[in-house]
Parts: C-alpha cells; structure tokens; sequence
C-alpha cells in the first residue's frame, strides 16, 4: 500500500527554507513567530517579523508574499490590540 503523502524529494537547485508560521495574535495582539518547530521570537509589528527573519538567516523571504510564511489568524496587516507602531 502506497503512503497516502510520498515524501517530497527536495529539489537540489532551491536553497531549503523552513515552513515559517506567524501565529494567531495574543490577546496583546503580539505574535509568535516559528520557523518549522523552532521559536524564533515574538512579534508586535510586520517589522518585527521581518526582523527575526533576518536574525534567523532568513533575510531572503519576502515576508508578505512568500509561499513558505505561513500568517495565521489574520495576514501581515493584522496586529489586533496593539496601538500604533511607532518609528525608533
């Protein structure tokens, strides 16, 4: 009996990137970022992701339209409960 999902042989050509989630918001409306079962922090802002990201070897993702960030509970634009992002 065949596998009902047969395992994907990774193309040798494409760099592997993790499976990226941005999870559900928090009731501070912070989200917790993870890059296949590896935290990598806590975001307040889009900025904030693309950060950790970054920290994380990961500069190369574009954060809002790539196929391997996952957004959960609402896309990049979705920060519930937290006030305005100011600059620093």
């Amino acid at each position: 009996m065949a596998p009902a999902h047969p395992a994907q042989h990774p193309d040798p050509r494409q760099p592997h990137h993790p499976h990226v989630v941005v999870h559900p918001p928090a009731l501070d409306g912070s989200r917790r970022v993870t890059a296949d079962d590896e935290s990598l922090g806590v975001a307040s802002h889009l900025d904030d992701v693309v950060e950790l990201l970054r920290l994380a070897d990961l500069d190369q993702v574009e954060v809002e339209e790539s196929d391997i960030v996952e957004w959960q509970g609402g896309g990049p634009d979705d920060w519930p409960g937290l006030s305005e992002h100011h600059e620093g």
